[in-house]
């Protein structure tokens, strides 16, 4: 714990990890824990830097504390993925509309090579990829509301892609086109023409999500 607390706070720390295990599902959704179990998790971590972490991910909708029950994982159901889905189209779309100009073409520049040779890109790195993406679109606009409510459903959205599995192979090709489309509409500055590419590809990935929950419903 030491070495990884040396350079952050000890609720920041907290926060990290217990975050990162709700993320990757090593805390299921549903799983009951209790403040003595995540201090032992962590290397025997006193309980105020886990309270801070447990009030923040509370607000951040990853965990419920309720009345005599304890600490609560936030359920993720398959009713979920539409809400997730609504809230990702009403806002990708609009980001490029609004706020597209605020791009760094550089960045763009960089996407647009790494999209285009996409054979190169290492399997397991494409969610990482992925992730960098739409953050770098998401981080073009300067409303922190709406860039809170991003990352929340982000949250969700990890989990989703968790409980899931992995990205069909035919999948992975699709949504390095798509990306390229979005991208290249971008470097003409046509923010139209970028947010209606960006709603294609977040209905393709909705489709998607879907085919892969219902090969993986034991899971859910």
């Amino acid at each position: 714990m030491e070495e990884a607390t040396k350079n952050k706070p000890l609720k920041q720390h907290a926060y990290e990890f217990i975050k990162k295990k709700i993320l990757n599902c090593e805390y299921a959704p549903g799983l009951h824990l209790n403040e003595q179990q995540l201090c032992e998790d962590m290397d025997g971590i006193s309980r105020t830097p886990v309270r801070d972490a447990v009030s923040r991910l509370e607000q951040e909708g990853l965990l419920n504390i309720l009345p005599k029950k304890g600490i609560i994982v936030s359920e993720l159901r398959i009713s979920d993925i539409n809400r997730i889905f609504e809230v990702r189209l009403l806002l990708e779309p609009y980001v490029l509309q609004r706020y597209g100009n605020r791009l760094d073409p550089d960045r763009l520049a960089y996407f647009s090579q790494v999209m285009s040779d996409h054979t190169k890109v290492p399997y397991g790195s494409f969610y990482d990829l992925d992730d960098q993406f739409h953050g770098f679109i998401m981080s073009a606009m300067n409303n922190r509301y709406l860039f809170d409510t991003y990352q929340n459903i982000n949250n969700m959205n990890q989990r989703l892609r968790t409980m899931s599995g992995n990205l069909v192979a035919n999948r992975l090709a699709d949504t390095f086109t798509e990306h390229t489309l979005i991208i290249n509409a971008c470097r003409r500055q046509d923010w139209e023409g970028a947010a209606e590419a960006m709603t294609r590809h977040l209905e393709a990935s909705r489709v998607s999500t879907f085919q892969m929950i219902v090969e993986n419903e034991g899971d859910f």
